[in-house]
């Protein structure tokens, strides 16, 4: 235990007053001793007051200070002094500090996000919806003279249509996901088979795009302990990203690996790429790169970011490397069951 000059204060004080008490009970004539300790006494006395009144005044300190942090201002620190037991109780409120900064920072980039995503889904919401209201228009309107035509207009309707519900289920499910409202049911999944199950649910996108696949999955059973719609949403959203900007490199890989305590699923393609600035942004909400924005891509921009949860859920990591033009590649990875 650290040294508490004052308990030891207090003690001496304590054990001075009993031998003054014993020299007076025993009526012994010790004048020296006596007044030798009467001296003591009053020193000490003096020195605890001392004591008393600049704990008084850092007492008064700190209290200026922590008024100032429930202010907002998180910025400063209370000071140590050479009171161990008071140090323990600074250190102990600087880490309090600490986490309110934490906190004030994490608070304000939620704020921006927030502001950010809402402007974002007003934009992807207001669009399709005024092309539907347009086309609409021009049907009533008898714009489309020809059955070719209303029936085009109808088709370019139906499209945005379905655009608009799936931008509003993603957003939906990604508010479900932060609220922690999705009950996930973890049970032992044989990730090499659902993996070949999702490819072949993409077979007929892959002859579309006309893309060679590429796969290399273990035969042997790869057993990890995860939520089985998790996993499928997982392999579905990386799978058909890869599809939707790979298609220039008519290519599509597929591979799984056992590495450590966890399983690597790496799904790449050879299309435009990602730039290296662009790389940290892939998984934020609403974040697309320039050329996805182009319609021929389409994508929510919420599709990765839902995927990022539900595999952090699970107890994986997810990643994306690419070298623009040459290859792109998504890597999660699931824990495997022990």
């Amino acid at each position: 235990m650290k040294r508490d000059h004052a308990t030891i204060l207090i003690g001496m004080q304590l054990l001075i007053l009993t031998g003054l008490i014993v020299i007076e009970s025993t009526n012994q004539p010790l004048d020296f001793l006596r007044g030798a300790l009467f001296i003591i006494l009053v020193v000490i006395t003096l020195l605890l007051f001392l004591r008393h009144i600049r704990f008084k005044i850092k007492l008064v300190s700190m209290t200026k200070l922590l008024r100032r942090v429930s202010q907002g201002n998180v910025n400063v620190r209370l000071l140590v002094n050479d009171d161990s037991v008071v140090n323990e109780f600074i250190f102990t409120i600087n880490e309090l500090i600490n986490q309110l900064d934490k906190i004030q920072v994490q608070t304000i980039k939620s704020e921006v996000a927030r502001k950010s995503l809402l402007s974002n889904i007003s934009h992807d919401i207001r669009t399709p919806l005024t092309s539907i209201i347009g086309y609409v228009d021009a049907l009533n309107d008898d714009i489309a003279t020809t059955r070719e035509e209303k029936l085009e207009y109808l088709d370019i309707i139906s499209r945005k249509s379905r655009a608009l519900k799936q931008l509003i289920d993603e957003i939906f499910d990604l508010a479900k996901l932060d609220a922690d409202e999705v009950t996930l049911r973890p049970e032992t999944l044989d990730l090499a088979e659902m993996t070949r199950e999702s490819l072949i649910e993409i077979m007929p996108a892959l002859k579309q795009a006309n893309m060679k696949l590429i796969v290399s999955i273990p035969e042997k059973k790869c057993s990890v302990t995860a939520d089985r719609l998790s996993v499928q949403r997982i392999l579905n959203n990386i799978v058909k990203n890869a599809v939707q900007h790979g298609q220039q490199g008519n290519e599509l890989g597929v591979e799984l690996t056992q590495q450590a305590d966890a399983y690597h699923l790496k799904i790449w393609d050879k299309g435009q790429g990602i730039p290296q600035e662009e790389l940290t942004k892939v998984f934020e909400r609403m974040y697309r790169s320039e050329s996805s924005r182009n319609p021929m891509y389409g994508g929510s921009g919420l599709g990765l970011a839902i995927t990022k949860v539900l595999v952090e859920k699970n107890g994986g990591t997810i990643w994306a490397e690419s070298q623009p033009g040459h290859k792109t590649t998504f890597t999660f990875t699931l824990p495997i069951q022990n």
